[in-house]
């Protein structure tokens, strides 16, 4: 009744979670609706087009995870099977990170592992583990969620890139004021605030006013690319065309610091066997990698 309930909340359909659990709707309403008698209250609102948690539903399922999780864990255990990934994987990763880096670390893992599934969302926001059943997250920048454990991967740096078309009619900029004289690309994810920081502190902070906004990396880029300006991107996003020559990066010596990639996770995945597995994939794709700018190492 458990997994039927998450799947349920997951899903926010009976007819989605029994397709995944591959049993009959009239089956799944019935184990959500025992489930809800034998604890004396209502889990979940149903409607002609919704199916919503009530908060006893929403707190309950937190509970639901972390204790599926570590049924899982001790079944795998039990069956001496703790050493060997299985079943279900839930991976979470930035959009163009994740393409880049993430999908070619699952490819690898499911090649290795023929009884491991993964589940990857891509999307740029900063997702909640608990709510959305996620085993391992990525992130880019600081961490703020002291209760998630974290392992550090990589580092990537804010960077200025322009095409040497542009740069052949628009000399660069030789210091960060100069910028105010150039036409300029910005992503939205990175700057909110309208503000392109510099500096090993982050200082100076100057305002921009961008001639185009866009909220996805590879439209600044291919905008930077075809000369219209500079771009202000994380260095992963760009590392392709700046390999290339497409694009070279600006004002190097007022970059600011480097920003830290970690996997984070709660503390009842700590010993998973998939999250390990995960993670040590992890560290060998990226111990390969500079991903701040500098050259690729090459696997041996």
């Amino acid at each position: 009744m458990l997994r039927t309930f998450v799947a349920v909340a997951d899903h926010a359909s009976f007819a989605e979670a029994a397709r995944r659990l591959r049993i009959s709707p009239t089956a799944t309403s019935r184990a959500v609706a025992a489930l809800e008698a034998s604890l004396g209250t209502m889990l979940v609102r149903r409607t002609t087009r919704s199916v919503r948690m009530t908060a006893e539903g929403a707190a309950y399922l937190e509970r639901c995870r972390a204790a599926l999780a570590d049924l899982d864990e001790a079944a795998l255990t039990l069956r001496g099977e703790a050493a060997t990934p299985g079943g279900t994987l839930v991976v979470t990763a930035p959009v163009t990170f994740g393409r880049l880096h993430i999908v070619p670390i699952v490819t690898a893992l499911l090649r290795a592992h023929s009884t491991l599934r993964v589940e990857l969302t891509l999307v740029d926001r900063v997702v909640r583990l608990v709510d959305e059943g996620i085993d391992v997250a990525v992130r880019i920048g600081d961490l703020s969620d002291s209760a998630l454990y974290a392992l550090k991967v990589a580092e990537v740096r804010r960077v200025l890139v322009a095409s040497p078309v542009y740069l052949k009619l628009h000399p660069g900029p030789a210091n960060v004021a100069g910028l105010h004289d150039h036409s300029l690309i910005s992503f939205n994810e990175l700057d909110r605030a309208r503000e392109w920081r510099f500096g090993p502190s982050g200082k100076p902070a100057i305002r921009v006013e961008p001639r185009l906004t866009v909220n996805a990396a590879d439209a600044a880029i291919s905008a930077a690319v075809d000369g219209l300006g500079i771009a202000h991107v994380l260095s992963y996003q760009a590392l392709d065309a700046i390999s290339s020559g497409q694009l070279v990066t600006l004002l190097d010596d007022f970059a600011p610091p480097a920003i830290p990639v970690h996997l984070v996770y709660q503390a009842n995945r700590r010993t998973s066997v998939n999250v390990r597995a995960f993670n040590d994939a992890a560290r060998l794709h990226f111990g390969r990698l500079d991903l701040t700018g500098g050259s690729v190492v090459a696997s041996g």
